[in-house]
């Protein structure tokens, strides 16, 4: 297949596909016969296109796609008359805990949060599909490990977790995204057994303080 053909159903594909195409899948339009290499090329080249373009072709964590670019977003949203949800102060603070310090269990968020993690912020973050059970603590109660997902690396636009921005400490330090938890300890040991039926859903003794805000979730 010429070059440039090649180029022309790359690119209806993209355009196409409801989520980023990751290059296996591109690959298989072409039945293999097109290299990865090629495919990068080709990518490049329809990323150059867009350049003057209210378009963008962005890789995020589960492949590339097309996208619209942020300066468009003001005129776009009158399409939709539907307002975007908005989050509560619990479930952003919760999330950027888990995306900064993970794998973490609910009680590790308490600890840094000094208040309750409602099962309702957990639930919107997983139903969002932001966040996942990645495993079991080693610990009492065997409590389940948070992860965030690929899945808020695509909403976010980005291919990894080094691209979130870097935290700063109060000396103005900058913080490593994976930094131990205030107690110091190490990062958990990950088990794939499902917890004892008594374990489940089972509160910790010393659980702090609800937090008012993250009992009701925002509409």
């Amino acid at each position: 297949m010429k070059t440039l053909d090649a180029k022309r159903v790359l690119e209806a594909a993209l355009i196409c596909s409801s989520q980023p195409m990751a290059l296996r899948e591109m690959s298989a339009l072409f039945a293999g016969e097109v290299g990865n290499d090629t495919l990068r090329t080709l990518l490049d080249e329809l990323a150059e296109d867009c350049k003057d373009r209210a378009i963008e072709l962005v890789a995020v964590a589960t492949g590339w796609r097309y996208q619209s670019r942020a300066e468009m977003a003001p005129y776009l949203a009158r399409l939709d008359p539907e307002r975007p949800p908005k989050y509560s102060r619990a479930v952003l603070e919760t999330l950027a805990i888990i995306a900064y310090r993970q794998p973490v269990t609910r009680g590790d968020i308490e600890d840094i949060r000094g208040v309750a993690v409602a099962s309702s912020v957990v639930k919107q973050l997983e139903d969002r599909g932001w966040i996942e059970a990645i495993g079991y603590r080693e610990a009492p109660g065997r409590p389940a490990l948070l992860a965030t997902t690929r899945q808020l690396l695509d909403d976010l636009g980005l291919t990894s977790l080094e691209q979130l921005p870097t935290l700063e400490g109060a000396d103005g330090e900058p913080i490593p995204q994976a930094a131990a938890l205030p107690d110091g300890e190490s990062q958990a040991t990950l088990s794939f057994v499902e917890p004892a039926a008594d374990a489940v859903g089972e509160p910790p003794v010393d659980r702090p303080p609800a937090d008012a805000d993250a009992l009701e979730p925002h509409a």
